[in-house]
């Protein structure tokens, strides 16, 4: 699977390129990402479950389930974990605002000593948020190149070409959703939720990667409250 960092360069191979040249993404559309070779990627954000809380039987049930799901994959996936540190000023703004506007004084005491709580707790320790995401490939067959009779039909009538663009894309992305039924319907027996990420979410996600010193917001949907609305 193409990677979506570009390889290590050297000091001369690197003078005299922009930044974009560095991303391997060419455009984001329609919930899908396009590489510069022309391939398309998918992003699932998936949600977590606690294994070892679960009985044994149900433990045999997901692995039996996750195994089979496995056993299903004609194709190959990315499974990606992104770990950062979580923003709690957000929260620490909100538990300030409550305590201010609380008339019971006891409550008021409350909020005021766990607000205190949550302020220590971020100072002595890193509070860290882990994201999990199942990325979903899918690569030309016949990665055609643009040569001189297709320059020469764009020239000529390039609303055609553009349409035919459209066309071959989108039948590309309906093969491409097809993995991604496929991988939702395999997991459904394990009490994972899966949801696609649209195309403001991957900008999101894309952006965040490539700026990793950027924290993140403890005002973040989790997972666990997305549901599937389209696929």
């Amino acid at each position: 699977m193409e990677s979506l960092h570009s390889k290590n360069l050297t000091k001369n191979d690197a003078l005299g390129k922009s930044t974009q040249d560095f991303v391997d993404i060419s455009e984001i559309k329609d919930g899908v990402v396009i590489l510069k070779n022309n391939s398309l990627r998918a992003v699932l954000m998936v949600s977590s479950i606690n294994f070892d809380l679960k009985a044994t039987q149900e433990q045999e049930a997901i692995v039996a389930a996750y195994q089979g799901f496995l056993n299903s994959l004609d194709f190959p996936l990315q499974i990606l974990i992104s770990t950062r540190k979580l923003d709690i000023n957000p929260y620490l703004e909100l538990l300030s605002e409550k305590e201010h506007t609380q008339p019971n004084d006891l409550l008021r005491f409350q909020i005021s000593e766990y607000h205190a709580f949550i302020k220590n707790l971020v100072n002595t320790s890193n509070i860290m948020a882990k994201n999990f995401y199942i990325v979903v490939p899918f690569a030309l067959t016949e990665g055609k190149k643009d040569g001189f009779l297709e320059k020469l039909k764009i020239a000529l009538n390039p609303k055609q070409a553009k349409i035919e663009r459209e066309m071959e894309f989108e039948n590309y992305r309906s093969q491409l959703w097809q993995r991604v039924d496929h991988i939702v319907a395999g997991l459904s027996g394990t009490g994972i939720k899966i949801a696609p990420l649209e195309t403001e979410e991957l900008v999101e996600l894309f952006y965040n990667a490539y700026n990793p010193k950027v924290t993140e917001s403890a005002e973040k949907i989790e997972a666990e409250k997305l549901e599937i609305n389209r696929i």
